[in-house]
């Protein structure tokens, strides 16, 4: 009675997008199963499986394929996305499932030719050297056909939409829908926040080149800071030369510009490379010159 009622179930066609992401989770699923795999032979000699790897990727794979096509008509990424296989050689519309002969056909077409695919030079490598060379020269050229056909068939699945891989336009298995489809209920009032937000950051990500912030922190801090008043004498010069004004440490190669501060060479170069309207964090005045502090002021500080 089940079966009855699940053949005459209707066929709902699938969007490309969707049979795309159903083969893309299938890749992601093998790969994590094989690296689950070799994480349990992690405490063994390296290269263990190296020539049993084919053989062992084969078994893994006829596993996946016994619980995914062969019981539920279906991989695990078209289980995700509500899809599964319908057998498009029977006549009817309705839905039918694969027969058996087109699940077994399934896996010697995907297992059994990715395996052959690794094995197939071990295979005929005992036989004579010109054998060899003409055996290899046959199987490039197959290999090289199926491409080419896999290739035509992607291009004919981008015009019709259907059979996204040659192994399903061959065994004639089509995906579908397994329940119609409803109307997606967008939010959209979490949709118009995100609008906002992304708008927003990409609005600061414009701003914050053009916002001299080196400039911004030296303004600031000679607004917190007392100003000193502006003094060419040496005595004021030698009362404000027992640190950098930037980093506040005792000035390498003591250098002013212009007012009672002093900087290091290093400190002051690069901000005014960085900015060219530095201004002196302690009182506010503008470049006018990069002078290096008099030797005889420098003795006079020491010695004091």
């Amino acid at each position: 009675m089940a079966s009855s009622i699940g053949n005459e179930k209707s066929v709902n066609p699938v969007l490309r997008i969707s049979q795309l992401d159903a083969l893309e989770l299938n890749k992601a699923l093998e790969q994590l199963v094989w690296s689950q795999f070799t994480n349990c032979l992690h405490g063994f000699k390296p290269g263990v499986l190296a020539h049993f790897e084919p053989e062992v990727k084969a078994f893994l794979w006829f596993i996946l394929w016994r619980f995914t096509i062969y019981s539920k008509n279906a991989t695990v990424g078209q289980a995700i996305l509500n899809i599964q296989y319908k057998n498009n050689l029977s006549q009817t519309e309705k839905y039918q499932p694969l027969s058996k002969h087109q699940k077994l056909w399934y896996l010697i077409f995907t297992v059994g030719g990715r395996w052959l695919e690794e094995r197939c030079y071990d295979l005929f490598s005992n036989h004579q050297l010109q054998s060899f060379c003409k055996i290899k020269r046959c199987i490039n050229f197959g290999a090289g056909l199926l491409k080419l056909c896999g290739l035509l068939n992607f291009l004919i699945f981008l015009q019709k939409g259907t059979f996204a891989t040659l192994t399903e336009r061959i065994l004639g298995i089509r995906s579908v829908f397994c329940k119609p489809q409803s109307v997606r209920q967008v939010g959209f009032e979490y949709m118009n926040r995100e609008l906002l937000w992304h708008g927003f950051a990409e609005f600061l990500i414009y701003l914050l080149p053009l916002i001299n912030v080196q400039k911004l922190k030296l303004k600031i801090s000679s607004w917190c800071l007392p100003v000193a008043g502006l003094s060419n004498s040496e005595n004021t010069l030698a009362a404000h030369c027992k640190e950098c004004s930037l980093c506040g440490e005792w000035p390498t190669m003591p250098h002013t510009i212009g007012c009672s501060h002093v900087f290091c060479y290093y400190c002051i170069k690069s901000n005014y490379l960085f900015d060219m309207y530095f201004t002196c964090p302690k009182c506010g005045s503008e470049v006018h010159s990069l002078q290096p502090l008099k030797y005889k002021i420098e003795m006079m500080e020491l010695h004091a």
